[in-house]
């Protein structure tokens, strides 16, 4: 089985190790990771139409983009196949659609499951899904091909623990994309963005969803999120060998990729 073995990492102090999400009110891991777990529960029913609405659908090109930047690994036979902080499940279900192999999907948030659970059963999927803190999983040592998060990486409470696990479950020559959000490099761009996020954003995510903080927080949490540069050397301190980035729509997200050594 896939969720077996030993859980690595155990939550600490913001201070003690490193940078991680930190929503306002936090002052430690466990505080932000609670918190995160439940602003997410309360927008999960209107998590796709927001998705969609806010991105003016281009949120879809970029999960295509990134299951065709995988796609050698989804070929593998019996390759094993992770994604992480999986939501609603959407990302999943389009690498599932391009590989045999079963695709595993994870999220610490129940709520998010069970909206994943329905996609999953209608579209009658081999996927299986499983509860976890993406810092602690329940996955065996060195036994993932493939581990993929779709913007789900700068909610962790801590980066460092975060890319440690990744590394941790990875078989030896194994793969990780991490596609999220990053500040785009146009001046004019990133104060137009900026403005959008704080100003329209919240009023619109918080109108549909019913919770302007959560709309709030989550453009917050891009600003405070380290560039894609930042993010390409954390990955190489953490282990990881031929980590590149590529950018996407004039740099708003950007896909990274790393191996584990071997």
């Amino acid at each position: 089985m896939l969720t077996q073995g030993k859980t690595g990492p155990v939550h600490a102090g913001l201070g003690q190790t490193g940078q991680g999400t930190t929503p306002a009110g936090t002052t430690d891991e466990q505080q932000a990771a609670t918190w995160v777990r439940g602003m997410f529960g309360r927008i999960a029913p209107r998590y796709d139409l927001l998705n969609h609405l806010l991105s003016l659908n281009i949120d879809r090109y970029w999960r295509a983009r990134t299951v065709r930047r995988v796609s050698e690994v989804l070929g593998r036979p019996g390759a094993r196949v992770l994604d992480l902080c999986c939501g609603t499940g959407d990302l999943m279900i389009s690498l599932q659609a391009r590989s045999s192999a079963m695709v595993y999907g994870s999220d610490f948030c129940h709520p998010m499951l069970i909206a994943a659970h329905h996609k999953v059963e209608q579209r009658r999927l081999r996927s299986a899904l499983f509860e976890a803190d993406a810092l602690t999983l329940p996955v065996a040592d060195a036994s993932v091909d493939l581990i993929t998060m779709a913007f789900g990486f700068r909610n962790l409470a801590n980066y460092q623990h975060g890319l440690s696990e990744l590394m941790r479950v990875l078989k030896p020559g194994g793969l990780v994309a991490i596609l999220e959000f990053s500040t785009p490099p146009n001046p004019v761009l990133s104060r137009l963005y900026d403005y959008y996020s704080r100003a329209i954003l919240p009023v619109i995510g918080g109108w549909i969803s019913g919770s302007k903080e959560a709309y709030s927080y989550l453009p917050e949490s891009v600003r405070k999120f380290p560039s894609a540069e930042e993010l390409a050397d954390q990955m190489r301190g953490a282990g990881f060998i031929n980590v590149r980035f590529e950018t996407m729509t004039a740099g708003i997200v950007a896909l990274h990729l790393g191996q584990r050594p071997g």
